[in-house]
């Protein structure tokens, strides 16, 4: 067994996973605010791309400019998304509201390209394509910088789910009635959270961007944050960092040795094998909180 390609295989799962995690956080800030899966939340992470790649290539902005900007406009897309839709849905069964997210998801992946075009588009963020070399191990630049920035991003949520404001709105995903009660805007909690969902998926869709290109694709990225998010559990923001780690090493170490075997198509099975076995063995996640309701 070839040890140096188990070490670059792994090194480069987790960073892969680390990127994965960033989307699968902005689910789990959604759930643990409002109680919602948000299920357009690759979708998010397209649009982001797209909106940052149109400011720099159509607009001619300066990518130093172009991500702040497309950054800022996102997180006004999730607070209208919230505002616009989100609340008219109050009242109504859960299950219609995460269909609301899936009708988003359906039809930004549909109407995103039909505007700026199917073809591929080259995102620029002036990361060197050339790889690193650890000793033996090559590893993929934008992969170790975006897993980096995604480590980062990830660790200041878990900071901020325990400042006053991340505390208020754990208590609105509690109860929201018993929140109204003692003074906490509700709305303003759940508008706050969309809005910085759609920054960490923005965040998200311009690494994987700078890696693969910006096209619908992008929105698939849904897949790969919601076994994390199911893994880790949904209400826990250490878990998604966890279960990214644990998600992009199987999807890596799979591709590497099963792909020769079964010629190729691994990586997109692992992903959908983590949701069926943690559902069926672990519902609520390793860290996520197991809810018991008396009948």
């Amino acid at each position: 067994m070839d040890v140096s390609l188990i070490l670059e295989l792994s090194v480069n799962g987790v960073f892969v996973g680390l990127m994965y995690a960033l989307v699968a956080a902005g689910l789990v800030l959604i759930y643990k605010t409002s109680g919602i899966a948000n299920l357009a939340q690759g979708a998010l992470a397209m649009m982001g791309a797209y909106v940052i790649w149109a400011i720099s290539a159509q607009l001619g902005a300066p990518m130093w400019l172009a991500i702040p900007l497309g950054l800022l406009a996102m997180f006004g897309a999730g607070v209208l998304t919230e505002r616009l839709a989100l609340r008219r849905m109050i009242g109504q069964p859960v299950i219609m509201v995460i269909m609301l997210t899936i009708g988003m998801e359906i039809m930004l992946r549909g109407v995103l390209p039909g505007i700026f075009g199917a073809a591929v588009k080259k995102l620029d963020v002036g990361i060197p394509n050339d790889p690193l070399f650890l000793g033996d191990i090559l590893v993929n630049r934008a992969t170790l910088i975006g897993g980096l920035v995604s480590l980062a991003l990830i660790a200041i949520a878990i900071v901020f789910f325990n400042s006053r404001l991340g505390i208020l709105m754990r208590a609105v995903s509690d109860d929201q009635a018993a929140s109204w009660s003692v003074g906490i805007r509700v709305e303003r909690a759940i508008a706050i959270a969309w809005g910085l969902s759609a920054v960490m998926a923005t965040t998200a869709g311009v690494l994987w961007g700078a890696t693969q290109g910006v096209d619908w694709s992008l929105s698939l990225l849904l897949i790969k944050a919601l076994a994390i998010a199911i893994l880790g559990g949904l209400d826990s923001i250490p878990g998604v960092l966890v279960a990214g780690v644990l998600v992009g090493l199987a999807e890596s170490l799979a591709t590497g040795f099963l792909d020769p075997i079964v010629g190729g198509g691994t990586r997109d099975v692992v992903a959908s094998v983590i949701i069926l076995v943690t559902l069926l063995l672990r519902p609520h996640g390793l860290f996520g909180r197991e809810h018991i309701e008396r009948v």
